[in-house]
């Protein structure tokens, strides 16, 4: 069974996919975490996004991993830590326009295609209800108000990198968030859509521990009418 958890920055996606994977003893797969990594070697190798050739080339050698670890999950390129360092704002700031690529968005659909033949898997990002797995059993959609996303996302990056606070705002996490929205929203490819068939969850003024419980009722619905 594959779970489809959409949505845009700041509504809790990652932290609701990872607990409801664990509620219900699914996979996890983060779909973002992929895109991040190329956006960060893209930015390290100074690669011109118009450089097709050089695109391709990174895609194909790509050896991006992920480990369980005690501590938590973490991700590699090669034998190289970038957990932290795909989260940078750097990085944040350029994911969209990476992400927006037709060679980089095909390259990383079949790799999550490929994963979803290994069983009962929660994939999130921003068009796993839309293009990746159309026919998912179950889709989510999650939402919340800007200016919410705005703060949770500034609580976030501050928490892992302190030293920030003197050029991180509420202004300016929330000018960053409009930006993204309207970069996912509008690109020719892939644009981030609540699918039609989507249950939508406003995860602005719910507790994480609600979201989940909602998309654990909505699943147990699902599979009462399939064994009835």
């Amino acid at each position: 069974m594959i779970i489809a958890i959409d949505g845009p920055a700041g509504t809790g996606k990652t932290t609701v996919a990872k607990r409801v994977a664990e509620r219900l003893r699914f996979a996890y797969f983060d779909t973002g975490a992929v895109y991040r990594a190329v956006t960060w070697v893209v930015l390290k190798k100074k690669i011109d996004l118009k450089d097709e050739a050089s695109l391709k080339e990174i895609l194909e050698s790509l050896l991006f991993r992920i480990e369980e670890r005690v501590d938590g999950r973490r991700y590699f390129i090669g034998t190289v830590d970038v957990s932290e360092e795909i989260r940078s704002p750097e990085v944040t700031a350029h994911v969209s326009a990476v992400a927006a690529l037709p060679i980089v968005r095909k390259s990383l659909l079949k790799i999550q295609r490929d994963v979803a033949t290994r069983g009962n898997i929660v994939f999130e990002g921003r068009d796993i209800g839309s293009v990746v797995f159309p026919n998912a059993e179950l889709k989510i959609f999650l939402t919340a108000r800007p200016e919410v996303r705005a703060r949770r996302r500034l609580d976030e990056l501050l928490a892992k990198n302190p030293e920030m606070k003197k050029t991180l705002s509420p202004e300016t996490m929330l000018q960053e968030i409009t930006r993204r929205d309207q970069l996912d929203s509008t690109r020719e490819l892939a644009p981030l859509i609540c699918p039609k068939d989507a249950h939508i969850i406003d995860t602005s003024y719910l507790t994480i521990d609600e979201v989940i419980e909602q998309i654990i009722q909505y699943k147990q619905k699902l599979h009462g009418k399939h064994s009835s």
